[in-house]
């Protein structure tokens, strides 16, 4: 069915988790403390999470010089656009072990992050004692366990005098783009009940030619994508990224949730794979790059 007005801004995530700080306030306890975890949601019996072998959500779908038309797939009345459909995704799992037990374990106590396709390696942990140096680390889960909460995690209150601190860390898919940059997120709900939300960036590449604006944003990253031949090349954009970051606007007294977004710099988009294999020319607002990511569980803040 098409999309009524004001359904859309409640089919994400990061708004059911401010949403959970409301109705704390309201109810006393938070029922949307998720963790993340993604997935490809294809009905054709493949898993296809990487671009340049994405083989639709449907049977009807798959690979054809014409799939990205607008007419390629209907919800009943509902048009969906094939280009509209993206290939995605995995879970990352921080367990003790590689048995179902740990795992189990883990996506219980939301020791997980999702990507929306390349397996990138991402850690977060918070806590009120992390310092610069923990930041160059080689083993950054060391200092994050001992110190601190991982993914999924609760912080206290904070100590007279303490901020908390996060430690992030993120290497790349060896297969795919560079690193472009590490976000936080954070979400609260302010003194006068209204919620809020703020992008801080936290860690980038090429940091001797990009520099941080006094507005918190940061300057595009690049494109080395060649659409035509549907490539690109690694020349910008760092393998690893890894940083201790403060919350420079923390409130001891309000409650709050903080999550990591890493995202890589422009690669293809299947759009781009399937027209340099098919030879065929696609509309121009068919997007042919993207940035893929990863998004850790959040850590709350609950005093």
């Amino acid at each position: 069915m098409p999309k009524k007005p004001g359904m859309i801004e409640h089919e994400y995530l990061r708004q059911a988790l401010k949403d959970g700080l409301r109705l704390e306030q309201q109810l006393g306890v938070n029922p949307f403390k998720y963790g993340f975890a993604g997935g490809t949601d294809t009905h054709n019996g493949l898993t296809a999470a990487e671009e340049d072998n994405f083989y639709g959500k449907f049977v009807g779908a798959e690979p054809r010089a014409d799939r990205w038309n607008e007419d390629a797939i209907k919800f009943g009345e509902h048009v969906v656009k094939g280009w509209e459909m993206t290939a995605a995704g995995y879970t990352g799992v921080w367990a003790t072990e590689n048995t179902r037990a740990a795992i189990w374990d883990a996506m219980k106590r939301r020791e997980t992050y999702a990507t929306s396709g390349p397996r990138m390696t991402v850690r977060f942990f918070g806590g009120y004692d992390f310092g610069a140096r923990d930041g160059t680390s080689r083993n950054p889960a060391i200092a994050g366990y001992s110190k601190g909460v991982a993914m999924g995690g609760e912080l206290k209150k904070a100590p007279a005098g303490k901020v908390p601190t996060f430690l992030v860390a993120a290497a790349k898919d060896p297969f795919s783009g560079n690193l472009d940059r590490i976000q936080v997120i954070k979400g609260w709900l302010d003194k006068g009940g209204k919620l809020q939300e703020k992008i801080f960036n936290v860690a980038w590449s090429d940091a001797d030619r990009r520099k941080l604006k006094a507005d918190g944003k940061l300057p595009p990253v690049g494109n080395t994508v060649d659409v035509a031949t549907a490539s690109w090349t690694n020349t910008i954009g760092d393998p690893e990224l890894i940083t201790v970051w403060k919350d420079p606007e923390f409130d001891p007294a309000v409650k709050a949730f903080y999550y990591v977004r890493v995202l890589e710099i422009p690669t293809p988009r299947w759009t781009a794979y399937d027209a340099a294999y098919f030879k065929v020319k696609v509309d121009p607002k068919v997007p042919m790059t993207t940035q893929e990511r990863a998004f850790t569980s959040p850590i709350w803040y609950s005093p």
